[in-house]
């Protein structure tokens, strides 16, 4: 089981980006998922989550600049963020609360970060 992010990159200010991060392997059922970003000698925080039902909660930071969905068939989660400042910047990392195929529990996975960069 494994979570690939993907759509990160160099954006200016104001720019939009699109984030993707896909679940795949053996996986049985999927609750929540999130997004979280951690900036050069800062603690990573969680910019926002997004229940199995679609329930959003987002950090105040971003509330109103970007967007949490999913879409459960092809197990993938999505962060659309307009508005980008330079206070963004960060390596945005995706995790999911998974069961996988003959466990017995759920269990938090993490993908591999991927770097958004806003700067003119």
């Amino acid at each position: 089981v494994q979570l690939q992010a993907s759509g990160g990159g160099l954006v200016q200010p104001g720019g939009s980006l699109r984030l993707s991060c896909a679940a795949s392997g053996s996986i049985a059922g999927i609750r929540g998922m999130a997004w979280y970003r951690q900036a050069p000698g800062k603690q990573r925080e969680l910019v926002a989550d997004i229940s199995s039902g679609g329930r959003t909660n987002y950090a105040d930071s971003v509330k109103g600049r970007f967007t949490i969905s999913r879409d459960n068939a092809k197990k993938t989660v999505y962060l659309q963020m307009n508005s980008l400042k330079p206070e963004d910047t960060a390596v945005y990392y995706c995790s999911g609360d998974l069961l996988e195929n003959r466990a017995t529990r759920f269990q938090v996975y993490w993908g591999k970060g991927t770097q958004v960069t806003v700067s003119s």
